[in-house]
């Protein structure tokens, strides 16, 4: 497959000129260079999905808007000085999604997991972890997992949800909110002709936490599905 990030140093460049000139009259002025950056960055995004698909289904991807809504944020600068993607797994049995964030200064990262979900979903992760939590922290302690993810990220409670022991084993984990796991890049490494691969890579090593959580938001306590 063609790399289309390898040595895209105009890409950081570019994002961080935007960061220094971050209002409308300089967009405007470079807008021709953004096109076509961003012509790139979207075959980016279309090629890693073509890799995603090698083990996994997409059902879409998009690249985020680089305009910043700025209607109700105290922080009006118009732009957004990066580049992110999204990829959304196929299906009502495929549940999570892969993320991506192109940012200079070392600040790239991608992550794949649960953003914020929904009070269902969410009330019946905890309900499986405080039934076993044991099954999650196998699969996210293995060694090859957390080479790459590291340790689970997300906003979480200071105390215990409503209903549940504050003492209970696996508190550590029912408190979360969200649950993703990230992995940084410099950039040089954005840079490197192995990047799209190495994301996919990345990816691919996540499966087995993506597989576990779909199983568990499509089946009930009893393990039926409610699908």
């Amino acid at each position: 497959m063609p790399n289309h990030m390898g040595c895209n140093a105009q890409l950081l460049e570019f994002l961080n000129q935007l960061e220094r000139n971050n209002d409308r009259a300089w967009f405007e002025a470079h807008k021709p260079q953004f096109l076509s950056l961003e012509e790139g960055f979207k075959a980016t995004i279309s090629s890693i999905a073509n890799r995603l698909n090698q083990f996994d289904i997409i059902e879409k991807y998009k690249a985020y808007r680089i305009y910043r809504d700025i209607r109700f944020s105290k922080d009006k600068t118009p732009f957004k000085p990066h580049r992110s993607a999204y990829w959304k797994r196929a299906g009502s049995q495929r549940r999570g999604g892969y993320y991506l964030k192109i940012q200079p200064g070392d600040r790239s990262y991608m992550a794949v997991g649960f953003f914020g979900p929904n009070k269902d979903d969410l009330l019946r992760i905890r309900q499986e972890f405080e039934v076993d939590g044991d099954s999650f922290k196998t699969i996210t302690s293995d060694l090859g997992f957390q080479s790459i993810w590291g340790k689970l990220q997300g906003e979480r409670l200071k105390t215990s949800p409503r209903n549940f022991d504050s003492a209970h084993d696996h508190i550590d984990i029912i408190r979360f909110k969200s649950f993703f796991f990230e992995h940084s890049f410099t950039d040089e490494q954005i840079q490197s002709t192995d990047f799209e691969f190495e994301i996919a890579q990345n990816f691919k090593a996540a499966m087995p936490f993506l597989n576990y959580m779909s199983e568990v938001l499509t089946t009930d306590l009893n393990g039926e599905s409610i699908l």
